[in-house]
């Protein structure tokens, strides 16, 4: 193995020195490593600072999550540079409305807002095809016996 290679190798081996097993709702072990600039501050690091840090991370990946699955980010029909940098600040626009709408206790939760919103649209586009198209659904006619 060549000095560079040893060292890209020796540099995450000396960061991590400092992992943390912490035990969560399902009783399993999960090891955190923290990087701490300072090595002193290894010394006062406390599980109430772990803690801290392991929230702070979880509000981040709440935050991708929401972004993602509520406010479609990733689902944009346009190809123009224009077109979908537009589309990303009405993603997070949308996500800070949703935010606000959840912190003045109008919506509960935003999947159930999400959900919500659809169900009188899809129930209506049902009630409206379906009449007529029993031939689509075979498995739902009687069985006669010869």
């Amino acid at each position: 193995m060549n000095q560079t290679a040893r060292s890209l190798i020796e540099i995450p081996l000396q960061m991590a020195h400092q992992a943390r097993a912490v035990i969560n709702h399902a009783h399993q072990h999960r090891c955190y490593v923290t990087y701490l600039p300072n090595a002193d501050d290894y010394e006062t690091f406390k599980k109430a600072d772990f803690q801290s840090l392991h929230d702070q991370h979880w509000r981040i990946e709440q935050y991708h999550r929401m972004i993602k699955q509520v406010c479609n980010i990733e689902r944009f029909q346009v190809r123009t540079k224009g077109a979908i940098l537009t589309h990303i600040f009405a993603s997070i626009c949308s996500f800070v409305h949703l935010q606000q709408m959840t912190f003045c206790d109008l919506i509960s939760n935003a999947y159930q807002w999400k959900r919500e919103l659809f169900n009188p649209i899809i129930e209506k586009f049902i009630r409206g095809f379906i009449p007529g198209k029993s031939h689509l659904q075979p498995q739902f006619h009687r069985v006669v016996n010869a």
